[in-house]
């Protein structure tokens, strides 16, 4: 099977996108943009929705299924059109242009660029707190983006190391987490009350919220698909082995929480992974847990920096954003220009403390186009037995239609259950995503434009 070429769609002189991303570095960007910090707190929210232990590991068991699901969703997307931008890519060939600028404009407005703010501060306070310095958490956030930015210009390749090193050393935090609480925080026994064995549908719905959430971001990987060598296999098969993986760890740190707190000290425990450590080797472990947190942070930040550029750029590259931000540095072959773009705003949303607002705007935007993105393998499915273009042969979603539509449907239950419970919140979010409507049109008139001044010229 043959490539294509990861040239830009201007096929002049310039410089093209550098295939040289492997399986490895496939699968540790999928279980880097889906492991954070959540997985070591996020724990107790569901306990306090769900009372059992049997409730609360379904929950999680569930939203890797649900997360598996989307990953063979992703697959087949991948065999099928493997370029640059990824999501924004699928949403532009099987719909409109504008739909695919829509995502991209809350990406960087918010959906990428609010959670980077957030993680970003996350990260400064456990660094502050490991190394006892007495500088204000801005400081060393702004400090963190910056040097993970210079990284990720210097070269995808150099990105992509500095990315899985990071996630080596979060996984192998994690397993420390369970060995130990395994081997040392003793067993704790759990009794549970009747009113505590009773949950209803609505409260398993509510758990699996912070689990649905806490499982996002496989898709980001997929961003990259020019700049992986072999993307129609290699892709694919990284999504499918990291979010196995991380089902794994995610479910082990779930299940030596309960075996060492019991579902009920559980819920009310807001630092669960830290809890355990603590009873496991004292203070000690809970100093490793901070700098396990600080790393875990830091790993999704710099996986944000190398993946999500690419929808700018590609955005650009369509004319439907500043010319620069499809700038490619010659020697390094990147988005230089977007990847910057990324981590000023991302900066600015930091020192403005409005993050964690614009973090409750973030849910309903994101679940909606992973939903209205699975829905895109229905057209290109019929576009391919039509034979105007390649299917995905090799890595299909297993069920579908049925498997494809239950994932879209479990999207948008998300979205509807966000709205019902944060109206206002949702109504900014969507009223944002509303804006980018005007500034589509003025792009786009802008490059037909452009396109008829090129014609006439010729």
């Amino acid at each position: 099977m043959i490539d294509l070429p990861a040239v830009n769609r201007d096929s002049s002189a310039k410089p093209s996108l550098a295939r040289q991303l492997g399986l490895f570095d496939v699968t540790m960007l999928v279980m880097g943009g889906i492991v954070g910090s959540g997985i070591f707190m996020n724990p107790y929210v569901v306990a306090q929705q769900v009372h059992t232990p049997a409730l609360i590991l379904g929950a999680w068991i569930f939203g890797g299924i649900i997360g598996l699901g989307g990953a063979f969703v992703w697959a087949e997307l991948a065999a099928t059109l493997p370029e640059v931008g990824g999501q924004y890519a699928y949403l532009r060939e099987a719909y409109h242009p504008a739909v695919a600028f829509l995502y991209g404009w809350v990406l960087l407005l918010v959906i990428q660029t609010g959670g980077m703010a957030a993680v970003s501060i996350t990260f400064a306070r456990y660094f502050l707190e490991l190394t006892g310095l007495h500088t204000p958490d801005w400081i060393v956030a702004t400090t963190a983006l910056a040097i993970l930015t210079l990284v990720n210009c210097l070269g995808v390749k150099t990105g992509g190391r500095t990315q899985s090193a990071l996630m080596v050393m979060k996984i192998l935090a994690i397993a420390a987490l369970v060995i130990a609480g395994a081997a040392f925080a003793g067993k704790h026994v759990t009794i549970t009350t009747a009113s505590e064995r009773h949950s209803s549908l609505t409260s398993f719905g509510a758990a699996m919220v912070p689990v649905l959430f806490s499982y996002g971001g496989w898709q980001t990987a997929n961003f990259l698909a020019a700049e992986v060598r072999e993307p129609r296999k290699n892709l694919p098969r990284g999504l499918l082995l990291g979010v196995l993986g991380v089902v794994v760890l995610y479910i082990s740190v779930n299940w030596v929480c309960l075996r060492a707190l019991g579902p009920q000290m559980l819920a009310v425990t807001s630092t669960p992974a830290t809890s355990v450590m603590r009873l496991a080797l004292g203070q000690r472990g809970a100093t490793f847990i901070a700098a396990a947190i600080a790393i875990s942070t830091l790993g999704f930040l710099s996986q944000s920096i190398l993946t999500a550029p690419r929808v700018y750029f590609a955005m650009a590259d369509d004319g439907l954003f500043f010319g620069a931000v499809a700038w490619l540095d010659p020697r390094t072959r990147v988005p230089v220009v977007a990847i910057v773009l990324q981590s000023v705003w991302t900066i600015v949303i930091a020192l403005s403390g409005r993050y964690e607002q614009i973090l409750n705007y973030v849910i309903a935007m994101d679940f909606l186009f992973f939903g209205l993105t699975a829905t895109t393998i229905f057209v290109f499915r019929r576009r391919a037995a039509r034979g105007e273009m390649k299917s995905g042969a090799g890595y299909r979603m297993p069920g579908h239609p049925v498997s494809t539509a239950i994932f879209v449907a479990i999207c948008w239950w998300v979205v509807a259950n966000t709205i019902y419970r944060y109206p206002r919140n949702s109504l900014v979010g969507y009223a944002l995503l509303l804006a980018g409507v005007p500034v589509y049109w003025f792009w786009s008139r802008r490059a037909s434009s452009r396109s008829v001044g090129v014609n006439r010229d010729v």
